[in-house]
């Protein structure tokens, strides 16, 4: 072969390992530097280990096991959505998703997690697994708007915190919001197995038509596929649900399980359609916990630590796996 060729290749690997350490060095740096900086985080972990002290730590024990299930779910999920495009292992797919949530640590909304993903895919698939990925998301987002939506309506007629606030004093303006809540939900599940609309849209369109190639894997789903992306998403998330309110409870917080899945789902709707960049979510996730979960409990400090505790197992942790992962993965292929 020519000289070209394998001065090409040398080239190739040494880049992999370069941009694969230097991703590692930045993705550590970044998640040392936000707990170093994290409000309230030493607190927290004090008084998680005091609760935990005199609890046990079965409860936390039984929260990380359920992270592998969490992030295993997700995997399956994954694995399903671009198994038109390729076959992948479900340990290759669980790699990608820990290294998708390594890059999306520091972006809004985690839209990193797509470049982390499609890394352990061939060159040719990359961009086309991107559209993929998303179908996957979108059955998530499904699933947390209906149980939020369940939740707001308990919320609404549950709390008078919500009756007497100065916008909702009438029961109009309260049917007003779920009404509206109810039609996007409707019409979001509707879009959902009529992806086809979302294709026409990029055929109609002439600056979309070029990139039309890229998206038409979503129109390969059948209703079953569909169908089984939901229930892997519903299960996924009562995994998660689970884990917080495990958490609560280890670290003393007294409550109905029902009302506090309840009003959970409805923290997970709005942590859904705020902007923010998962490393920094926790501020605003422990604040909208504190508002929702006070409801029950005047215990904050249990709340506070258990939204970090959450953070740093379903997030933190797997980023840090993520990001040692990232070493092994070859950015640019051979061929």
């Amino acid at each position: 072969m020519p000289k070209s060729y394998y001065l090409n290749k040398s080239t190739k690997i040494i880049l992999n390992y370069l941009l694969g350490a230097g991703l590692f060095t930045w993705l550590a740096y970044s998640i040392y530097s936000q707990l170093i900086h994290r409000d309230n985080l030493q607190q927290s972990l004090l008084q998680m280990g005091d609760s935990l002290q005199q609890r046990g730590w079965m409860g936390i024990f039984i929260v990380s096991i359920l992270m592998l299930f969490n992030w295993g779910l997700e995997a399956r999920k994954w694995q399903k959505v671009v198994k038109p495009l390729e076959e992948v292992s479900f340990l290759r797919a669980f790699s990608a998703i820990l290294s998708g949530v390594s890059l999306s640590i520091n972006t809004p909304n985690r839209v990193g997690e797509y470049g982390g993903r499609i890394l352990y895919l061939k060159n040719k698939n990359k961009l086309k697994a991107i559209a993929a990925t998303i179908v996957g998301s979108f059955s998530q987002l499904i699933v947390t708007i209906i149980f939020g939506l369940i939740g707001l309506i308990y919320y609404v007629n549950n709390f008078t915190l919500v009756k007497d606030h100065a916008y909702t004093t009438t029961t109009f303006w309260q049917k007003i919001l779920l009404g509206t809540l109810v039609v996007i939900c409707a019409l979001t599940i509707l879009l959902y197995f009529r992806l086809q609309i979302i294709l026409s849209v990029f055929e109609k369109i002439p600056f979309l038509r070029k990139v039309k190639v890229f998206v038409q894997i979503i129109v390969k789903y059948s209703s079953g596929d569909l169908r089984y992306l939901l229930l892997l998403s519903a299960l996924r998330y009562m995994v998660f649900s689970a884990q917080y309110l495990i958490l609560l409870d280890a670290l003393g917080l007294e409550f109905l399980w029902i009302q506090a899945f309840l009003l959970n789902s409805i923290i997970y709707l709005v942590m859904a359609v705020v902007p923010t960049i998962a490393i920094a979510e926790l501020g605003v996730r422990g604040k909208v916990s504190i508002f929702f979960l006070g409801l029950l409990s005047s215990n904050t400090a249990a709340i506070i630590a258990a939204t970090v505790g959450i953070w740093l197992i379903n997030l933190v942790l797997p980023a840090v796996l993520g990001s040692v992962l990232l070493l092994g993965v070859k950015i640019f292929k051979e061929k």
